[in-house]
């Protein structure tokens, strides 16, 4: 189970807000790298999604050091990185959400299971699950199903 993850955004405090919107969590300031920001879902897995600076990455520390927040001067626009979230949200209001603040947003299908392209700023995909999506994939990822679509 995941957590929580970290992305970057041009502008972490508002995509927190944006975030907590959309999986009805609160946004906080977040401590250990100031500027950034945290979003909890206040669910009872303790889902948060930490919002950093679009120019602050992620290092190994030395030594018995933690991560490092290195602040980098080429920060890049895209990533691979992405994530696929359950929500208690519904599409309309996703999409409503979205639209609001000019970001792409579009239902696709992963051929077993849909998903709704959020895309952050236009930048970071978060692949927002309904509970009827979530329903789709759950059925999809039991063993015997995948099982079945990757036994070569």
């Amino acid at each position: 189970m995941i957590h929580h993850l970290s992305i970057s955004a041009q502008n972490p405090e508002h995509a927190a807000e944006v975030l907590a919107e959309v999986m009805n969590g609160k946004a906080f300031p977040f401590p250990p790298n100031p500027g950034s920001y945290m979003m909890v879902s206040l669910d009872e897995y303790g889902t948060a999604i930490e919002v950093y600076p679009l120019q602050i990455v992620l290092q190994p520390g030395e030594g018995k050091q933690d991560c490092q927040f290195q602040e980098i001067s080429q920060p890049v626009n895209f990533t691979a990185t992405h994530a696929a979230i359950s929500v208690n949200s519904t599409q309309e209001k996703i999409e409503e959400i979205a639209h609001r603040e000019g970001w792409r947003v579009i239902r696709c299908s992963r051929a077993f299971f849909d998903v709704i392209e959020f895309w952050l700023e236009n930048r970071v995909m978060i692949e927002f699950l309904t509970p009827e999506m979530s329903n789709q994939y759950l059925t999809f990822m039991q063993p015997e199903n995948l099982q079945k679509v990757f036994a070569g």
